[in-house]
C-alpha cells in the first residue's frame, strides 16, 4: 500500500442522485456534512454520486469511502483505499460485500450479521454541531415532521393527525395522502433545518422496519437532539441508549396525543443530551475515526 505523501483526496460515494435531484435526499447532506469534517480533520474531500463510483476520477483518489444505501457499489481496480459505511437498509447488504472493502463500518451498536455477510464495526451516524445547536432564546411552538413519503403513509404521522396534532410536515409526495393544508412544504432548505429543529416544541421522527429492528438510528435523531429538540419516535434497539431521555418512543395514537397535550409529563425539563450528543456524536469524531481506519490500512 501507499503512504500518504501529500494531502490525502477522499471521495465520499453517496446513494443520492447527482445534480439538484440529489440535494433533496437526507444522504446527500449526510456526506456533505461529513466531507466538511474531513476536510477540517485535513484532507481534501468530495461528494460524489453513485454513477460516479466507477469513474476514471477513482483513480486520482487516496480514500473511497461507499455510504452504503439501497445498492450496491463494487469498488473499482484502483490503488485507492475503499471502505464501506452502511448507513441504512442494512438488510440489502449482500453475502461477501464487506469483504471487498479494506474496512466496512455500520450505524449500529446491535447489528450482528451472519459471518457469509462479513464482519463490521460499528459507527453510528453523525450530526454537524456547527449548525445544529439549541437556540436558547427562541420560543419553541408546534409540531414537526420532514420527511418524504417513502412511497406509504408514514405512521408516525399517519398516527400524529389520528391523535389531531397539529403536524407541519415538509416532504415529497404527500400529496397522495394529505390535504393541501396540511403540507407545508415539499423541501425545507437544508439551512433552514437546524432552527426548525431547535424551535418545534416537538419534532417527530420513524425508521424502515428493519432499521428499527437492527438498531440503525436515523440521522433525524442526532441532529434534532443536538439542536435541544424534544423528539417522539416509533421504538427503535439501542434508540434509549443513545438519546438519553431527549427521544420518547410511542406505541398508539392515543399515546402520541397525551404526549403532545403534556409533554412535561414525558420529557424532562434540563437534560443534558443535546451536550452529550455535540460531544460524542460529531462528524469531526467520525471523520478522525476513519481517517485513523484508513491510515492504518495503508501504513499496513
Amino acid at each position: 500500500m501507499k503512504l500518504f505523501h501529500h494531502k490525502p483526496q477522499w471521495s465520499i460515494v453517496t446513494s443520492a442522485p447527482k445534480g439538484e435531484a440529489g440535494k433533496q435526499w437526507g444522504d446527500y447532506w449526510f456526506a456533505h456534512d461529513l466531507a466538511l469534517a474531513l476536510i477540517a480533520e485535513g484532507v481534501d474531500a468530495a461528494v460524489v454520486s453513485r454513477a460516479g463510483a466507477t469513474s476514471k476520477k477513482r483513480n486520482d483518489d487516496d480514500v473511497v469511502l461507499v455510504l452504503r444505501g439501497l445498492r450496491r457499489v463494487i469498488p473499482s481496480n484502483t490503488s485507492a483505499t475503499w471502505m464501506l459505511w452502511v448507513i441504512s437498509h442494512p438488510e440489502r447488504v449482500e453475502p461477501g460485500e464487506a469483504a471487498q472493502y479494506s474496512r466496512a463500518f455500520a450505524a449500529s451498536n446491535n447489528w450482528n450479521p451472519a459471518s457469509e455477510i462479513g464482519e463490521f464495526t460499528p459507527l453510528l451516524q453523525a450530526t454537524n454541531t456547527s449548525r445544529f445547536t439549541p437556540v436558547t432564546s427562541a420560543e419553541k411552538s408546534g409540531a414537526l415532521f420532514v420527511g418524504s413519503t417513502r412511497g406509504e403513509f408514514r405512521p408516525i404521522v399517519r398516527d400524529a393527525l389520528t391523535a389531531g396534532i397539529p403536524l407541519e410536515v415538509y416532504g415529497v409526495g404527500w400529496e397522495k395522502f394529505l390535504a393541501p393544508d396540511q403540507i407545508a412544504g415539499e423541501f425545507l432548505p437544508n439551512n433552514e433545518l437546524p432552527r426548525a429543529y431547535a424551535t418545534s416544541a416537538m419534532v417527530f421522527n420513524d425508521h424502515h422496519r428493519e432499521m428499527a429492528e437492527l438498531g440503525f438510528l436515523s440521522n433525524r435523531l442526532f441532529d434534532a437532539v443536538a439542536a435541544g429538540a424534544r423528539v417522539v419516535s416509533d421504538p427503535a434497539l439501542g434508540i434509549r441508549e443513545v438519546f438519553g431521555a431527549s427521544v420518547v418512543t410511542y406505541q398508539t395514537p392515543d399515546e402520541l396525543a397525551e404526549m403532545y397535550r403534556d409533554p412535561d409529563a414525558f420529557f424532562p425539563s434540563d437534560t443534558a443530551d443535546a451536550q452529550r450528543i455535540q460531544n460524542e456524536h460529531d462528524f469531526r469524531t467520525r471523520a478522525r475515526q476513519l481517517i485513523a481506519a484508513a491510515e492504518s490500512v495503508r501504513n499496513a
